[in-house]
């Protein structure tokens, strides 16, 4: 499986504040811009620039107006996709919050705002990295006193959900002693399904051709009449269809003014997939998605990430409407111009390369907009499409979110590079190269490690084969790329980097991120679940564990603190090499067990002591561990003809605010089903 969310801003967190790193700021930012707007809970609302705007045609800008209309108009679906009771609880809580007259200021509405607040920032009731359902923080008899003196209603079911901390605890559980569809919340399939049953469903429909569909991509299934298992597709006239109507409507208009043909191609045939369901009319879009690669806007829209489902079918809705940054593209253009350099060079066993790696094309952008699964909380790199032989047939799309990783280190809080690194020269490092290793880490980790190795002839895709571990699998695959690379004398050569000082750097940040910050996302007791978090662990661990012999990592104390510090970065880049081979040939093969014995040994448990010390060192920094982001607002200008003339862009500055205009202007899905 390639996915596309290879690192959340949540994770950038950890490369970038967690050595308090400066990306510098485009000529055009505002140095009195206001990043940070607010924070709650353990997250923080950010804003972004978009540089670039004010430079494209009225043409082109009505273009990304209609591309943001239609990602927006999916938000709905995210909601539900998270979990059955989303829309309805998020509905009825906006509703007591703008419509209440009472004290808000007392402990319940506190804590009530505080919930909604945290709802809307992981579009849903469940955390959005965790996937721990939120502690409401208000009484029962509260919210019933509000439903009842405001008129409105919540099912039982509903209430439950919120007050229940045994009912649906958890959004996506990857927990192998469980059942991984009875013990996830998320609402890809009917309750009462198993992982047995749906594991023998797709078996048994399973496209086993050289070019197979994504199946299972945009389906519920549900048990029917006859006590079968089918699908209800996603689509115009079925499950969804009130929202994907408002989608396809956009769409239309974007086709209308798209900067070329081949853009105008990709378009159409989303179209037809959201028109029809039909999974060939999403391979079509993908195909010509991925060879539109002129133009100044480009766009990510559909049913992508397969993260939220624990059996790795089902996609999440996801809108990115971005501006090609043509100078930071060109600087990383050798990337894509090496890339069968990189394939012939690397560790995997020779056959597990590609013959020909074909099709590249890697770009620095300036985000227009998100929604669904991009927002609030969003990813710095895509890499796309999943489908393996698509990629390997026609090629793949790679891009860094440029104004997304600016406006995160501009929010930054400080202090984590002195508090985390050892010694003045790590530190000194780390200030020095910690960027540019951020940005060429994330850059190869997309172009070159999710673009790397095949499958063997005849093995199913990770999602059938390695299960609830394929996603770790695939980006700790992607990251041990990028690492192995990182160190390599050519990429100085090549102008890429000035001296191999920014990949020790890179080395430094993810031992450190994977051993210590990380563990500051979990609550005291909790184990490792999320797929990037479980790879960070997995690829630090093990390194250490087998470089102990040698001394290549060394665990050491200072004043009472945990540090580990790199003794010999070149056998350290040797031990990547060597993780590497195996996870390559875990995907090859299949190999579902050696997934399972790596993940469940390294990538899960928690030493409590040492997580400890982490929320203890942490907590005295006092800054959130998680960013997620307000999108800006594009209102149309109108000419006499009615016809659009120029779109301004704006940067709001209330997080509340938007949420609640979106849910008025996007609520497709409030009262007409799904």
């Amino acid at each position: 499986m390639f996915t596309s969310q290879c690192l959340s801003v949540a994770a950038l967190a950890l490369v970038l504040v967690g050595c308090d790193v400066k990306v510098p700021l485009d000529s055009a930012a505002n140095q009195d811009f206001q990043w940070k707007t607010e924070s709650f809970a353990d997250v923080k609302i950010i804003r972004y620039q978009v540089p670039g705007w004010d430079s494209l045609t009225p043409k082109q800008k009505e273009f990304a107006y209609y591309l943001t209309q239609a990602g927006l108009s999916g938000r709905d679906i995210m909601w539900d996709l998270n979990y059955r009771h989303n829309l309805e609880i998020r509905y009825t809580f906006e509703d007591i919050y703008t419509l209440y007259k009472g004290d808000r200021s007392s402990k319940d509405f506190q804590a009530f705002e505080l919930y909604l607040k945290r709802m809307w920032f992981s579009n849903g009731i469940h955390h959005h990295y965790s996937g721990i359902k939120f502690e409401p923080g208000f009484t029962a008899q509260a919210l019933e006193s509000w439903l009842a003196e405001l008129g409105l209603t919540l099912s039982a079911e509903a209430r439950e959900a919120i007050f229940n901390p045994n009912v649906d605890a958890k959004k996506v559980s990857l927990d192998p002693n469980k059942d991984l569809i009875s013990s996830s919340a998320v609402n890809f399939y009917a309750k009462g399904l198993t992982d047995a049953e749906v594991t023998a469903y797709y078996a048994s429909i399973r496209d086993t051709s050289a070019k197979p569909v994504e199946t299972g991509l945009n389906t519920y299934v549900y048990k029917g009449a006859d006590g079968r298992l089918a699908e209800e597709s996603y689509k115009v006239g079925g499950r969804y269809g009130k929202a994907l109507e408002k989608v396809v409507y956009w769409l239309e208009k974007a086709v209308a003014v798209a900067e070329n043909e081949q853009q105008a191609k990709a378009i159409r045939s989303l179209i037809a997939f959201y028109k029809t369901g039909d999974l060939k009319m999403w391979t079509d879009y993908n195909i010509n998605w991925v060879q539109a690669t002129e133009g100044d806007i480009d766009f990510i829209n559909g049913f992508i990430e397969v993260y939220n489902d624990p059996m790795g079918y089902k996609g999440s809705f996801e809108s990115i409407v971005q501006i090609k940054d043509f100078e930071a593209s060109k600087r990383m253009k050798v990337l894509q111009d090496h890339a069968q350099w990189f394939e012939d060079e690397s560790t995997i066993l020779p056959e597990h390369k590609k013959d020909s790696v074909v099709g590249i094309t890697y770009n620095v952008v300036n985000v227009v907009s998100e929604a669904g699964d991009a927002s609030p909380v969003t990813p710095i790199g895509v890499n796309l499409p999943n489908a393996n032989w698509i990629r390997e047939d026609y090629g793949s799309k790679s891009v860094s979110l440029g104004n997304i990783v600016q406006a995160y280190d501009m929010a930054a809080g400080k202090g984590f590079l002195e508090e985390f690194c050892l010694t003045e020269e790590e530190v000194a490092r780390a200030q020095e190269h910690g960027a540019l290793a951020a940005k060429l880490h994330t850059a190869m980790h997309e172009v070159i490690g999710h673009a790397s190795g095949r499958i063997n002839e005849g093995v199913g895709t990770p999602k059938e084969t390695l299960r609830n571990y394929a996603s770790a699998i695939e980006e700790g695959r992607a990251d041990l790329v990028a690492l192995y690379f990182t160190l390599d004398t050519n990429l100085v050569t090549w102008g890429l980097m000035p001296s191999l000082e920014v990949g020790k750097a890179a080395y430094d940040n993810y031992i450190r991120n994977g051993m210590l910050t990380q563990l500051r996302r979990l609550k005291l007791g909790e184990t490792i679940e999320e797929a990037h978090m479980r790879n960070r662990a997995l690829v630090a661990r093990w390194a250490f564990e087998k470089g102990q012999a040698e001394n290549v990592i060394e665990r050491l104390s200072k004043n009472g603190k945990t540090f580990y510090r790199i003794n010999d970065y070149q056998k350290l880049r040797a031990l990547f090499g060597q993780l590497l081979r195996e996870l390559q040939r875990i995907t090859s093969e299949g190999d579902f067990y050696a997934a399972q014995a790596l993940i469940e040994g390294y990538g899960v448990q928690v030493d409590p002591a040492l997580h400890q010390e982490v929320l203890k060192r942490s907590e005295a920094l006092n800054d959130a561990p998680y960013g997620g982001f307000i999108n800006p607002k594009l209102s149309p200008v109108y000419g006499s003809n009615g016809q659009i003339t120029d779109v301004k862009m704006v940067y709001p500055a209330d997080f509340t605010k938007q949420m609640l205009e979106y849910s008025k202007d996007y609520g497709f899905l409030k009262l007409q089903g799904k």
